[in-house]
């Protein structure tokens, strides 16, 4: 029996994953204790999405409420399944950057020794399972922000004789910026990722995200971008842009294409690979940008407005170079941009938020 196992298996990504491959034959366990609740509030909750996949798929879906940084509950479920795990996808976090300077102790046992707690399971029960890393840009801090960047009307944009013009590669370094502690929670997690690959010669990969969106996302005022702002626009919430004019550029790629990625490289899997993965140039938009279009999708008028104060190690200009990605696995493809996302977000809400 092929298992996958997926933790935050009621986020985002992690539903994503479970219907990804559920859909593809494989049995899928998934781990998730609703952190996002804890974090973000009841609104972020994602016990919906958790009794959506139980459902849906029934015995294919094995769920387990269980903390990734109890060692105990955790090795239970390694030695319940053994090497019959073939795929470890890990996109458990604590992913804001503002809560994660309310409580650093919390922030960091989450990212980096929950992800640890994983890793060494997989090392000593299924060492030859591979293991996928749902990291972020933030690792590369506030690095970016020195690019020559020009304004526009709507938009940051970089000069087009730059060599990130098609988006910033692994080469930019992650070391001397500021991140944000959920960044440097997320670098330790990162890199221990990477070392268990190269130190005991596991398949691994760290994929950089730049945001990552989706109908599936429980968005929130600190974590879930487009579909927050998408809920905002559609429920008469008040939203709040943060510095930049609101020209900030961010590539957003869809659950879907993601998991795909994930996918490939599980196929023809290397080791220690390290990759950025976004929108690129075929999916992005500022934040000006992405109210208009939420405006023309929902027929309804955002109530916004603009504070001056940027959010700490928040980045100006953010596009992936996903070439690395796309020279490993040329038959990976992207099949939705920005706009088809937000219309996805908004069809698949309405009863919801509507």
């Amino acid at each position: 029996m092929k298992i996958v196992l997926v933790t935050g298996s009621a986020g985002l990504i992690g539903s994503e994953s479970v219907k990804f491959f559920c859909n593809r034959g494989y049995t899928v366990v998934g781990i998730d204790n609703d952190m996002r609740r804890v974090f973000f509030g009841e609104d972020a909750s994602t016990e919906w999405n958790r009794i959506r996949l139980t459902e849906e798929y029934g015995d294919r879906y094995i769920h387990y409420g269980a903390d990734i940084r109890d060692q105990e509950a955790i090795a239970e479920i390694f030695k319940t399944y053994g090497t019959d795990i073939e795929l470890i996808i890990h996109t458990a976090a604590q992913p804001s950057h503002d809560w994660a300077a309310k409580d650093p102790h919390m922030d960091f046992s989450v990212n980096a020794n929950g992800t640890l707690v994983l890793l060494e399971h997989t090392r000593q029960i299924c060492p030859e399972a591979v293991f996928i890393f749902c990291s972020t840009n933030k690792v590369y801090g506030d690095t970016p922000n020195n690019l020559p960047l020009i304004e526009q009307e709507f938009r940051w944009e970089i000069d087009s004789s730059h060599s990130y013009n098609q988006g910033i590669d692994e080469s930019m370094s992650i070391d001397q910026c500021k991140h944000s502690l959920f960044g440097a929670s997320k670098v330790a997690a990162d890199v221990l990722v990477q070392e268990y690959g190269r130190y005991f010669n596991m398949k691994t990969a760290s994929f950089r995200g730049g945001c990552l969106t989706g109908p599936s996302h429980s968005g929130t005022k600190l974590h879930g971008f487009l579909s927050y702002l998408m809920k905002c626009t559609m429920t008469g919430g008040k939203y709040q842009v943060f510095g930049y004019k609101g020209k900030q550029v961010r590539d957003n790629i869809h659950s879907f294409d993601l998991v795909n990625a994930f996918y490939h490289f599980y196929q023809n899997p290397g080791v220690a690979e390290v990759y950025n993965i976004g929108g690129s140039r075929y999916s992005n938009c500022s934040m000006l940008e992405a109210i208009q279009h939420c405006e023309a999708i929902s027929d309804k008028k955002l109530d916004w407005e603009y504070v001056e104060t940027n959010r700490i190690g928040d980045h100006i200009w953010w596009i992936s170079d996903v070439q690395k990605f796309k020279n490993h696995y040329p038959s990976w493809e992207f099949t939705y941009n920005v706009v088809d996302i937000l219309k996805e977000i908004y069809q698949n809400n309405i009863e919801r938020w509507g």
